[in-house]
């Protein structure tokens, strides 16, 4: 499922002020990294996640009224979506073409405009442009799911909600031996569970990269803001994308020490060494 805009322009959207938020493709559970949204949010004017929300992924394939599956030759949809249906189309229709567009709603609607003989879609797009289903259920993986994230201009983010997630963009000295495992070690030595870390390649030169970072956690919480602050000082650049309610009902909890509670402990522990109290 991809959204009908492309995710540049629902994003700049969303940045020009001509909408409050876009719902955007992060990553998919079969093909992974949805690597223009990666790089929207890396190299973009700023904009924060708010929320996610996890969904099933099924597909169509439709054609114009009239049309048989015999007749296709051409098939267009979004890259994701043709790799999640490779099997299908290899036992199927082995001698089409495949074509990439930016979203499988802009494959529907090239097909209603006689763009293309057919498009993997959703079934919201085949009521919407007056196809006809060929096949149903296409998709290589029926456990298959896509991440989608809820993004808007920056704001202070929700409260936590005890199951959050935040996400940052980390870029490393790559002249200095080290610098991944210096980023990884702010993180583990103050107990944030790190649950995926994504490379981007920035456009600089063949073995630049920028890192993103999923961790357990609230930007609100103790562990989470030293870590960051520890980033800040390390690393050659931080982008905040936002903390936000996790959307698995599976909790991470803090290992022991890593509460705010065992945080403020320590805090109080050291004000009381530097005015001269005993340890």
């Amino acid at each position: 499922m991809i959204p009908a805009r492309s995710v540049p322009e629902a994003m700049d959207s969303v940045r020009d002020g001509d909408a409050d938020a876009a719902l955007v493709p992060l990553e998919n559970s079969v093909e992974g990294a949805v690597g223009v949204t990666l790089d929207e949010l890396a190299n973009g004017d700023p904009l924060v996640i708010v929320r996610e929300v996890v969904l099933p992924v099924t597909f169509v394939l439709a054609a114009r009224s009239g049309q048989s599956l015999a007749e296709i030759r051409e098939i267009a949809s979004h890259p994701h979506a043709v790799a999640q249906c490779r099997g299908w189309l290899r036992r199927h229709l082995p001698a089409t073409s495949t074509v990439d567009v930016l979203s499988t709603a802009t494959a529907a609607t090239g097909v209603a405009k006689g763009d293309y003989d057919a498009a993997i879609c959703a079934q919201i797009a085949v009521e919407r442009h007056r196809l006809t289903v060929l096949a149903k259920d296409i998709g290589d993986h029926p456990e298959a799911v896509t991440r989608f994230v809820l993004v808007s201009r920056p704001a202070p983010p929700p409260t936590p909600s005890g199951n959050d997630v935040t996400s940052i963009v980390v870029y490393i000295a790559h002249d200095r031996v080290g610098s991944l495992l210096a980023v990884l070690t702010e993180l583990a030595v103050r107990g944030v569970n790190l649950s995926r870390i994504e490379s981007r390649p920035v456009g600089e030169a063949l073995g630049r990269y920028c890192f993103f970072l999923d961790c357990a956690g609230h930007v609100a919480e103790a562990r989470m803001g030293e870590a960051l602050m520890g980033l800040r000082r390390t690393s050659a650049a931080v982008r905040f994308l936002g903390s936000y309610p996790r959307a698995s009902v599976e909790r991470v909890m803090p290992a022991p020490g890593t509460t705010d509670e065992d945080f403020a402990d320590a805090s109080t522990w050291l004000a009381r060494l530097r005015s001269g109290g005993t340890g």
